[in-house]
């Protein structure tokens, strides 16, 4: 069985092109993301997930004024957050009694 160190962190980037639109994909798999939340110019909230890696940003419709819109997606993140939160407890303390699986599938006795 593997020690949980053998979980790295790494960010995952992919672009591609299909049909003239473009689709970018970012994927953080690590704890070292830092995560603010701000309001600019005193009309818009800003919401930023960071690595040494990249960068998520997340804003109003335009850049502009608050719009219901926003707000609807506003509550979904934090829907989602909430989620993810519960669910990184329940899977930990899970983890706690029963070791993780390895990454490496060659030493799984399944």
């Amino acid at each position: 069985m593997s020690a949980r160190n053998d979980y790295r962190p790494y960010t995952y980037v992919t672009a591609s092109i299909h049909d003239g639109d473009t689709r970018l994909d970012v994927s953080f798999h690590t704890a070292e993301l830092s995560v603010m939340a701000m309001t600019v110019q005193g009309i818009r909230p800003y919401l930023c997930f960071g690595s040494a890696e990249g960068q998520l940003s997340i804003s109003t419709t335009g850049g502009g004024p608050v719009t219901s819109a926003d707000l609807g997606l506003a509550r979904e993140i934090a829907t989602a957050a909430i989620r993810y939160r519960d669910e990184c407890e329940r899977l930990y303390a899970v983890q706690a009694i029963v070791p993780a699986p390895s990454p490496n599938r060659d030493d799984d006795p399944a």
